[in-house]
């Protein structure tokens, strides 16, 4: 097993290694996402406006499904498979770019997948918008060598085509009939006015890119854009959080209605729960938030795995007796979000010994520091050596460093931290945190697109037995030794009885 980021820079891609071969995937004309491209940005404008306007996801959403089970949808929306009690999958998330980044994960991803039943896709499956037209490069191209089906939850970012290539993609389902005319001059009526509407599927091109996965051993119909999985020893639960991070009292209630018995579970959310040093427990309309299910003892659940965040991030949170593992696995292809930002963690009763995440917080910092110095060409001001960067988070962050390091910390070193967000203690981060966070997140790190390895992606396998599953954590740097043997960058095991 090839050494991680846990125990080598080298094992984190860095100092100069020759790059993989996964530019061979890629199309000759592969596209470039520019997230700070004003053309880009008015494309994704249903997010802002739903938080201006009011948002209708809720309401549309529960016509997909309607509509769904008169196409002879289960009306319980659960897929019975016919796994056995031991057997494997995977997880990816936030993948489809199209680019380099998306591509760098797909050699790994083939070779650890190997003798897998099928593959979980908890969020975007599609940037910046969920155009059907869009899904040739972005998802069937990167997985046509994948021999097993492919289940997503939708993102924000599939919202923005209002789900109608998602569905179109998965569900075989026809465009929704446009939504009753809002009041005049209402808050609906001015949102509607803006509002973007979503592509209409070329049928002709789309035809021609499903022949990628067209095997019967690749297909998977899915009931709608929320449902559960029944394989093997368990049960997985995907739910749809929409465009703001929540769900609907319908999908609520059915959430509910699933979730019961004893049966072990694990939840896939394009929303985390536990995130960035924060709880988010995703509300429900109509009361209530889905972790209050999850922490329910009589439900059972054993893991959420959520996406949108692109990295991993790992809390084990103790709920009475037993342990939760809420996950953060938004690492497919999509840009990175930084991990530099995240505070020391002390969240649900889950300190900086139990969290992991990847990249490392100094990886995270180096490769900020790298992109920014030679977007603005100042090198030699802005960029860190990942041992420098590291021994700067370990004496901000007041935790050891992970890596052996005995690099001196410098004047520039701490500047650079500062500007690019390191929270200087724990007990500060209430009064920067936050504001600086979401800097990051909303404005900074789409701006971290990037072509140059590496690149700090990773995808999840589970294997799955009658008494526990096993999850592990790989990484796909772009480089070519990580490509020939992914690093395991976390490895732990959820029982299950």
């Amino acid at each position: 097993m090839s050494s991680s980021s846990r125990d080598s820079a080298a094992g984190a891609g860095w100092h100069g290694q020759q790059v993989g071969s996964y530019r061979d995937l890629m199309p000759a004309d592969a596209p470039k996402v520019f997230w700070l491209n004003p053309s880009t940005l008015w494309k994704a404008r249903n997010g802002p406006l739903a938080s201006l306007f009011g948002d209708p996801t809720g309401a549309d959403r529960q016509r997909w499904v309607r509509g769904r089970i008169e196409q002879g949808a289960p009306e319980d929306l659960v897929i019975a498979r016919d796994d056995p009690d031991t057997y494997s999958f995977m997880l990816i998330a936030d993948t489809g770019e199209g680019d380099g980044p998306q591509y760098a994960v797909v050699p790994g991803f083939l070779k650890e997948s190997a003798g897998t039943r099928f593959t979980l896709l908890s969020s975007d499956v599609l940037y910046p918008v969920g155009s059907a037209n869009e899904y040739g490069p972005k998802f069937f191209r990167p997985y046509r060598d994948y021999q097993a089906p492919i289940y997503p939850v939708p993102g924000n970012h599939d919202w923005y085509d209002g789900l109608t290539g998602f569905m179109r993609v998965f569900c075989d389902a026809p465009a929704l009939p446009p939504r009753p005319r809002p009041t005049p001059l209402s808050a609906a009526w001015w949102r509607d006015r803006l509002w973007r509407p979503p592509a209409v599927p070329d049928e002709q091109l789309l035809a021609e890119v499903r022949k990628l996965r067209s095997a019967p051993a690749q297909q998977a119909a899915l009931p709608g854009p929320y449902w559960a999985i029944d394989s093997g020893p368990l049960r997985i639960i995907g739910i749809d959080t929409g465009l703001l991070g929540d769900i609907d009292h319908e999908q609520g209630e059915w959430l509910r209605r699933v979730s019961q018995g004893p049966r072990p579970k694990i939840l896939v959310t394009g929303s985390p729960i536990y995130v960035d040093g924060e709880h988010h427990p995703c509300a429900i309309g109509g009361g209530g938030t889905v972790d209050e299910i999850v922490a329910d003892p009589e439900r059972n659940f054993v893991a959420a795995i959520g996406g949108d965040i692109h990295n991993y991030q790992r809390y084990p949170v103790q709920v009475g007796d037993r342990t939760i593992q809420y996950v953060v696995s938004g690492g497919g292809g999509a840009f990175m979000h930084a991990t530099h930002t995240i505070p020391q963690v002390a969240v649900g009763g889950v300190t900086e010994q139990d969290f992991r995440c990847y990249p490392l917080r100094g990886d995270s910092l180096a490769f900020y520091s790298r992109l920014y110095g030679r977007r603005l060409r100042m090198r030699r001001l802005l960029e860190l050596t990942p041992e420098l960067a590291a021994a700067v988070i370990a004496k901000r962050l007041r935790i050891p460093t992970t890596r052996p390091n005995q690099t001196r910390v410098t004047l520039r070193a701490r500047l650079v931290a500062t500007l690019l967000g390191v929270a200087r203690t724990a007990h500060r981060k209430a009064r920067v945190r936050l504001p600086v966070r979401r800097l990051y997140t909303r404005v900074l790190s789409p701006g971290s697109a990037t072509y140059s390895p590496p690149f700090f992606k990773s995808f999840l396998r589970l294997d799955v037995t009658p008494d526990s599953v096993r999850i592990r954590c790989f990484a796909a740097t772009g480089m070519q030794e990580q490509e020939i043997e992914p690093p395991v960058e976390d490895d732990f095991t959820v029982p299950l009885r």
